[in-house]
């Protein structure tokens, strides 16, 4: 059994000199190359394009026109050139603008005329009633800025899923990796052990039989060999997904980057309970809620009266033109406009459709809060169970490993047999991938706590 834990050992140790894989590599490849990662923040970048387009409705406009007659009892012509920009926190906005006239206008067209220097007009118009605290412009910034928000948390999760992926498939390529190398190990006894059988008979020692018996074991554990190396094949496949060369190809890795011994299990974060309860999917609902909230202040909005205040000045500049002395001096002007609808059934329709909405947003935080306070209590229940289970393995492999040396050293004084020899070793071998897989469930175990609590910097974010 000496030879067994010793060519486990020589064969970790060669691989240890390789330059091994770890797993904080794999996990800073599939966060910065894994195509779903980079997907998940392209459309991050959508949606703060989206609020690049929501700040146009708030750019300023400018406007200009000619009108002149070219026949007809009258020759006016006139130039207008005006610039609009709206309030950034309140409904309405302001304006200015410059108007030019020149030649005759008839009567019901007397305010075309302005003096020769044309008229200077500037002015605004300020919502008291609708629009004043919120408008279709304002909600559509605000939306935008929450669908930025919401595409990054679920960016954030997206990651989460990724590189939790990537520790299974780590663990995945390394615990085949130590399978194989039980199993070479434990080939590489009865295939020493058949070239001393082989001596032996020649000489007389041993019958001929134990030659074919030996054969038997060693062609057995050639096909535990082959099925393993077929593992480490699959496995290192899947781990290229993750492990990502910097032009974003798969990379296999190959079986010298083994490392020589696995990791600590992910240390638990104290404040599980509190991360689970701020992780980004709860977030994402939040920021749903917080949306249509908004749009339930617009809903309202919509059944208040219009109120709209009109502010306005304007002035002829140079000498008198044609339309008279009238058009000279400044002339200030107020107005006040006011429009309701009688039944307010669109408003009363997106106000019950809205309502409705928070309230299935409610529940579905409440659905989900509950689902991951229910997985995070059994997954800590996984950790302390698979704690357990790694003791008890290593137990069985350490009793397994003494009753393979003593039958081995019964052998070789002649009061055991092949049979009972060759049952200790594959027990013994069997006991240490026992142990291997205890401690890959512990690992994962302690991941999917991690993936769960979205501890970032544990998870390699």
């Amino acid at each position: 059994m000496r030879n067994l834990l010793a060519g486990l050992a020589l064969a970790l140790g060669s691989q240890a000199q390789a330059a091994p894989l770890q797993l904080q590599d794999v996990l800073e490849s599939a966060r910065t190359h894994t195509p779903q990662v980079l997907e998940a923040m392209a459309r991050v970048r959508v949606a703060e394009g989206r609020r690049l387009e929501a700040e146009g409705a708030f750019d300023t406009v400018f406007a200009g026109g000619i009108d002149a007659r070219l026949s007809g009892s009258y020759d006016g012509r006139q130039m207008t050139t005006s610039i609009t920009r709206p309030f950034m926190n309140r409904g309405g906005y302001v304006y200015s603008g410059y108007r030019v006239s020149g030649g005759d206008f008839p009567i019901y067209e007397d305010e075309a005329f302005t003096n020769q220097g044309g008229e200077l007009k500037v002015g605004a118009v300020v919502a008291l009633l609708r629009d004043r605290a919120i408008d279709e412009r304002r909600f559509g910034r605000f939306r935008a800025d929450t669908d930025i928000a919401v595409a990054e948390t679920e960016s954030l999760l997206v990651a989460i899923g990724v590189q939790r992926r990537a520790i299974d498939a780590w663990l995945a390529w390394v615990g085949a990796g130590q399978r194989l190398a039980v199993f070479r190990s434990l080939l590489a006894l009865a295939e020493d052990r058949q070239a001393i059988f082989r001596r032996q008979v020649a000489t007389g020692a041993q019958p001929a039989i134990i030659v074919t018996e030996n054969e038997q074991i060693v062609l057995r554990r050639r096909a535990l060999v082959v099925d393993s190396e077929r593992a480490l094949d699959a496995a290192a496949a899947r781990l290229s997904l993750f492990w990502r060369g910097a032009d974003g190809l798969p990379i296999t890795p190959p079986a010298e980057a083994l490392p020589p011994r696995l990791p600590a299990p992910i240390a638990l974060a104290p404040d599980g309970r509190t991360r689970a309860l701020a992780r980004p999917d709860l977030k994402a609902i939040d920021l749903r809620l917080a949306q249509a909230a908004e749009q339930l202040r617009l809903d309202r909005n919509l059944r208040r009266p219009r109120l709209d205040l009109k502010l306005e000045a304007s002035r002829d500049l140079g000498p008198e033109g044609e339309g008279g002395p009238t058009r000279s001096g400044t002339e200030t002007r107020v107005g006040l406009t006011f429009t309701m609808p009688f039944e307010q059934r669109a408003a009363a329709g997106r106000m019950a459709a809205t309502r409705a909405e928070i309230t299935a947003f409610e529940l579905r935080r409440r659905q989900l809060e509950d689902e991951i306070m229910v997985l995070l209590d059994a997954l800590l229940a996984d950790v302390r169970a698979t704690a357990r289970i790694v003791d008890l393995a290593v137990s069985e492999r350490d009793a397994a490993s003494q009753l393979a040396r003593a039958e081995l050293r019964r052998f070789q004084l002649g009061a055991s047999n092949l049979f009972l020899t060759n049952v200790r070793e594959e027990a013994a071998a069997d006991a240490e991938i026992r142990a291997i897989d205890a401690a890959l469930r512990q690992l994962a175990a302690h991941a999917d706590v991690a993936a769960a609590t979205a501890d970032l910097p544990a998870l390699g974010l």
